[in-house]
């Protein structure tokens, strides 16, 4: 599938890509190809969405969604970005059952895993799209510092830390994760 020149891509323009192996997010109609990450991000990813799909899971709360699963943030021009762990409340999957394509929303967690090649900037922009979008937390992860932002709204933020315990709050009640479990 080609684009035309000039045209900003559409977040059906991105769905219908052929898969070449690269991982690639749609900011403001521009497509942004990302290089595979690092195995000490992989690991947490791995380990924060197994924590979570089995709390979530158990409780029948939602659904969790692994890398690379991609909600629309926003239209005309088209965001749609791809959180490293996701969480969809029960309520909010549609009677037609879970997409076969993007999520048509933002996801009511978000979870960024912080990559070495990460821009500060760039990291707090995708918090903000997620907000903006209706996210109801945004969790973001530093393997680098040991430590997670836990942001609960646009304007509230925790920092815990490897003695600290995240919790999910009203958005996932009884979930509760000693932050030194994330980084084996």
């Amino acid at each position: 599938m080609a684009v035309a020149a000039g045209r900003a891509v559409t977040a059906e323009d991105l769905f219908a890509l052929p898969d070449d192996d690269w991982r690639r997010e749609l900011v403001d109609g521009q497509i942004i190809r990302m290089t595979p990450t690092g195995a000490a991000h992989g690991v947490v990813t791995a380990w924060i969405g197994h924590l979570l799909n089995e709390h979530v899971s158990t409780r029948h709360l939602g659904v969790c969604c692994g890398a690379e699963t991609g909600f629309i943030l926003q239209r005309d021009p088209d965001v749609v970005r791809a959180p490293d762990a996701a969480f969809v409340a029960a309520h909010r999957i549609p009677d037609t059952g879970v997409p076969d394509s993007y999520w048509p929303f933002a996801p009511d967690l978000a979870v960024e895993v912080v990559s070495p090649s990460d821009r500060l900037a760039d990291v707090q922009a995708k918090v903000a799209e997620y907000f903006a979008a209706g996210a109801r937390q945004v969790w973001v992860i530093d393997p680098a510092s040991r430590t997670v932002r836990a942001h609960r709204s646009a304007g509230d933020m925790q920092v815990f830390d490897g003695d600290g315990t995240l919790t999910g709050g009203n958005l996932l009640p009884e979930f509760r994760c000693e932050v030194r479990r994330l980084f084996r």
